[in-house]
């Protein structure tokens, strides 16, 4: 699969899961770098915000904007468990967490690229993972997906919101 990056095409390294797919299994670790397997996170509904670096405007936009939402709507969401999977190691995701105010949002790190090999969301020339959505039940099945075509553009967070609200 292909995504924009400037304009420019980059290319995936295959094509991520599909909507009705079987969330893969993965590795992803913590802030204090304890690691974090697929099926510790399923039990209930769960919505992946993927960024490349959390250190860049669009990541830092796209994160604080979940971590908002988590904040703005938590009895509605309460049974949804939102992450954020960037590939930032997980002392600088504590340390921007930190620095931004982000409190609700659990954000894991993907340095080992388990996440975004089996994903298939990783961009080698790049090296990082492609910006993107997904929804998940709690039995890991994938019910949404939006993986955002330029890299340098936020995903329609409205629309994973409402998909949210009719679930």
């Amino acid at each position: 699969m292909e995504v924009l990056r400037g304009g420019e095409k980059v290319e995936l390294v295959g094509n991520p899961p599909m909507i009705g797919e079987q969330l893969p299994k993965f590795k992803v670790f913590t802030g204090d770098g304890e690691k974090v397997k697929t099926r510790d996170l399923l039990g209930k509904p769960l919505l992946i915000s993927v960024v490349p670096d959390l250190n860049t405007p669009v990541c830092s936009m796209q994160t604080k904007k979940f971590n908002q939402e988590t904040d703005q709507y938590s009895d509605q969401y309460s049974d949804i468990r939102f992450v954020t999977i960037s590939n930032n190691m997980p002392k600088d995701q504590v340390v921007w967490c930190a620095n931004e105010g982000v409190k609700n949002m659990e954000v894991l790190s993907d340095h080992e690229l388990s996440f975004g090999y089996e994903m298939n969301l990783y961009i080698p020339n790049a090296g990082y993972l492609a910006r993107s959505i997904f929804i998940v039940d709690a039995d890991g099945k994938i019910i949404y997906r939006e993986i955002v075509p330029e890299i340098h553009d936020e995903p329609d967070y409205q629309a994973a919101l409402d998909f949210i609200n009719k679930m």
